[in-house]
């Protein structure tokens, strides 16, 4: 196929994505308790957000209330708080509405960039070279001594290299070791990677190995755009405000003081809201906008001089201070989760092109069904390329450079990676047994690697969250806190909570915030999907898979056509105890033997690596004071909650419940001052309720005074139960909240 002939069906994909995400929007997020600021030019309001949500300023949006719907811009948004320019007034007020926003305007960006490469003779050579890597390998092999200088030597004599690097085979540590080479020799480098994380970790490696070697110079790496600073905060200067400290720390000082006094009165807004705030707040996004302007031009200072730049591919893609700039090497990492057209933008910046990453990892993620999206947005470059053809022949391509010896994962835990995933062409370096022993021996599951803690016939837990449809199970979510729990009280500081799906992660996260704030803030413990776990590793990894009854089928997730590639990425974040929580005859019933979930699970069976839900009682040694678990048939507890109850009782009793007379009589003495809502089919006239709900919960709950849940109780009420029966008590105001607002939304 022609060059220009790509570039033609790349434009029409990425146009097809934009019209699709400006008619479905993808990333939704509910805002609460809207306000209206001001109504000179636009009609700004400010609203809560239940989580941080980082939106770019300036990016695009849509918000929709009730049958109403416009767009809008971000004018500012951190912290709990978002504030926005809408066409149009809805009201001074607004209860909750919903907040969509894609990042289609990026798209945009690479549309205008791939025209540019229409007209450019040049750039064209170099996309041909990419997606049709058939050059001969013209690096002499023979000379190669390592892996760094085998890989130098390639991106010396050929265009294009193309690296696959297994989870743990040092991709990092490679990479930055070139790139510092190309350095020496005075080659100007550009560090490219869809996340922000990756780029971060690379430019920290690169420059902490010229640090090394003593020759670094101050403005010669330079880290350009967001970024957290975590990576760079005890490091010399190389993120462009670290450089703008430095070199002018008047305006860095102004910068810092405007912003800190934008937080103040965001804060002072959402406590009480006046017109006097309002009109500060709007004065002082101007002043911050005339600051950050001054910076942008000390920025392209910064870059002008710099011989090692670092960025995502968004950012290169929409600033000219990249693209117009030409580059002795690119280096892409991470370019399995890049798009086609993405990875090509980035081989035209460069004289040479390395693009590194894992096809066996996730692939990057549109949101169209087009034909042409599914083939160039959905799928990496190592595929469209044709590298991983030789590979399931079998062969590697001349171009394609393996990383093939992991140090990452205990090898009980890279036994299932390497045989299932990577068909035995990656091992283990023998230091790893050793290394990661100290974190095997950790509680909890003492002296063992991975685990499959089988959450079967415990309870029909399975369900899926109102506003997304994403899959919710309540049950794992807290036997997952008291795996972070046991983890942490043996003496684990780094901790991964990774589940596909994102209402399951954003419940652990309201879990961690409301019961584990302090240890969050003194150790790395992190709730994310595997997508946002790419390209990260912690010590003790818990997979959450989810799916269970009443759900009828497994999700696509873990078993559509890319499920092989999420199931990696889970396992191999973890350096020394992976431990899956996963309903096993769930998994069974519903999930062929030919998957990898499926293959997992008897792996793990066969290994003997399985705690069964009638070992509970064992592992669960450290009961946190507002988590308890304990035997369901013992109900003092419980009964003491109700009589203590002040306000109210929510009670979740599944069709077909046949309530034993020792709970009716305690819910019928509760006191008058405490109103009763039954969530059931059934009415339940002995109970007298103050309310009955319709619908019902698969499951049985209780709520009292919306702070404390017992989960599992009444027994008499849970279905898909077998011996031990457990129930669990936690008392959190923000669970509860989130719980009630999952019926509320039902009733409404």
């Amino acid at each position: 196929m022609k060059v220009i002939n790509f570039i033609k069906e790349w434009q029409k994909a990425l146009q097809n994505e934009i019209l699709h995400l400006k008619k479905y929007g993808s990333n939704k997020f509910l805002v609460t308790n809207g306000r209206l600021l001001s109504t000179e030019g636009s009609y700004t309001y400010y609203f809560d957000t239940a989580f941080s949500i980082r939106i770019p300023i300036g990016s695009q949006v849509r918000l929709e209330w009730g049958s109403m719907k416009q767009s809008g811009r971000v004018l500012s948004s951190e912290g709990k708080g978002v504030m926005l320019a809408m066409e149009q007034s809805f009201g001074d007020l607004i209860h909750e509405a919903q907040l969509f926003h894609d990042p289609w305007e990026l798209l945009e960006q690479l549309i205008e960039r791939l025209d540019e490469m229409k007209k450019n003779k040049q750039k064209r050579i170099r996309v041909k070279r990419l997606m049709d890597p058939s050059m001969p390998a013209k690096h002499p092999i023979e000379k190669s001594k390592s892996n760094i200088h085998e890989l130098v030597l390639r991106s010396k004599y050929n265009p294009v290299t193309f690296v696959w690097g297994p989870p743990g085979t040092g991709k990092t540590y490679t990479l930055a070791r070139v790139a510092a080479n190309k350095y020496f020799q005075e080659k100007k480098v550009l560090i490219l990677s869809h996340s922000n994380q990756a780029v971060d970790v690379l430019i920290h490696e690169i420059s902490a190995f010229i640090q090394k070697k003593g020759r670094f110079r101050e403005g010669d790496v330079l880290r350009y755009g967001f970024n957290t600073g975590e990576q760079f905060a005890d490091h010399e200067a190389v993120t462009t405000s670290q450089l703008l400290q430095k070199e002018d720390p008047q305006l860095a000082e102004e910068k810092e003081l405007l912003l800190a006094e934008r937080r103040n009165l965001k804060q002072d807004i959402a406590h009480s809201f006046s017109k006097r705030d309002t009109n500060q707040l709007l004065e002082l996004e101007t002043k911050i906008a005339r600051v950050l302007e001054k910076i942008r031009q000390k920025e392209l200072e910064f870059i002008k001089d710099a011989y090692i730049v670092g960025s995502t591919l968004a950012k290169a893609a929409g600033d000219a201070a990249i693209y117009e700039k030409e580059f002795d090497l690119v280096i892409l990492d991470e370019a399995s989760m890049a798009y086609v057209p993405q990875a090509a933008f980035a081989a035209t910046l460069g004289k040479r092109v390395i693009i590194c990453g894992d096809f066996k990892q996730l692939p990057p993620i549109a949101s169209s069904r087009d034909p042409l999206v599914t083939l160039w947005l959905k799928e990496d470059i190592f595929h469209r390329a044709g590298v991983v053809d030789w590979v399931r022949d079998g062969m590697l391509h001349p171009h394609l450079f393996l990383l093939k010896e992991q140090r990452r994962m205990h090898p009980d835990i890279s036994s299932f990676t390497n045989q299932y995933i990577y068909h035995s062409l990656v091992g283990d370096h023998e230091s790893v047994l050793k290394n990661r022993k100290p974190i095997v021996d950790l509680s909890p599951f003492q002296g063992m690697a991975s685990v499959l803690l089988d959450t079967s016939h415990s309870g029909v837990y399975g369900m899926t969250e109102k506003a997304s449809n994403s899959r919710m199970n309540i049950w794992h979510v807290l036997l997952s806190f008291q795996l972070i729990h046991e983890s942490y009280v043996a003496g684990a500081r780094s901790i991964g909570y990774v589940t596909p799906y994102r209402a399951q992660a954003n419940l652990m996260e309201v879990l961690l915030s409301d019961l584990y704030e302090k240890e969050c803030s003194t150790a790395d413990i992190i709730s994310a999907t595997v997508h946002r776990f790419q390209g990260s590793e912690r010590d003790v990894m818990i997979f959450d898979t989810v799916d269970s009854e009443l759900q009828t089928r497994a999700g696509m997730l873990l078993t559509g056509k890319d499920s092989e590639r999420l199931i990696n990425v889970a396992i191999t974040r973890t350096k020394g105890k992976f431990i899956h929580v996963s309903d096993q005859s769930f998994i069974r019933k519903h999930v062929y033997n030919g998957k990898t979930l499926r293959q997992l699970v008897e792996h793990q069976g066969r290994m003997q690596q399985t705690i069964g839900t009638k070992d509970i009682g064992k592992w669960i040694k450290n009961q946190h004071p507002r988590l308890q678990w304990m035997h369901a048939r013992k109900l003092e507890k419980v009964f003491l909650d109700l009589g203590a109850a002040k306000r109210s009782i929510i009670l979740s009793l599944p069709p077909q419940t046949d309530l034993s007379e020792q709970w009716k009589e305690q819910l019928q003495k509760r006191s008058q001052s405490v109103k009763l809502t039954v969530l059931a089919e059934e009415s339940w006239e002995e109970l007298k309720p103050n309310q009955i709900w319709s619908n019902s919960f698969p499951f049985p709950f209780i709520l009292i005074d919306e702070q404390v849940l017992w989960l599992g109780l009444p027994l008499e009420a849970a279905r898909g139960v077998r011996p031990p029966y457990i129930a669990v008590r936690l008392h959190s105001e923000r669970m509860c909240e989130y719980l009630i607002g999952q019926f509320q939304k039902r009733e409404e």
